[in-house]
């Protein structure tokens, strides 16, 4: 972006701005160090909760069929007992999921990009003002 800066004419302004960028740019890093590490944990968090979840389906899977054989009775109870605490185990992990992970994955790395996006600039600002700072002092 193409920042007005023929408009100052004081060194003092430039140095105004430029401590404002600076502080802009370190609260900018300190986000995107935290972004980075966030998204780290998020992929790895994803991941296991994408195999804990696979596992619970299976073990769902596996006991519906051995309650569906079972004759009624204490076994079965227990088999429906083991049934109703992994379809709670699932929506535990489901919930999970939303939360910390493929979906948090996507929206942090947006956030990353985001904040890349606004380094970039506030990087190009301060260039801006440094010219023109020079310019002032020459």
């Amino acid at each position: 972006m193409m920042y007005s800066t023929q408009h100052l004419t004081q060194v003092a302004d430039c140095n105004i701005l430029l401590a404002m960028a600076t502080k802009e740019k370190a609260d900018l890093t300190f986000k995107k160090l935290s972004d980075e590490r966030m998204t780290v944990r998020f992929t790895q968090t994803a991941l296991e909760l994408d195999a804990a979840l696979q596992a619970v389906i299976a073990e769902l899977s596996a006991i519906e069929t051995i309650i569906n054989m079972l004759p009624d009775g204490p076994t079965k109870d227990d088999a429906l007992d083991k049934k109703t605490r992994l379809e709670f185990k699932q929506f535990t992990i489901e919930s999970r999921r939303e939360n910390y992970g493929t979906v948090a994955l996507l929206e942090k790395e947006m956030d990353l990009a985001r904040v890349d996006q606004e380094l970039n600039e506030v990087e190009a600002f301060i260039a801006a003002i440094e010219t023109k700072k020079s310019q002032l002092e020459g």
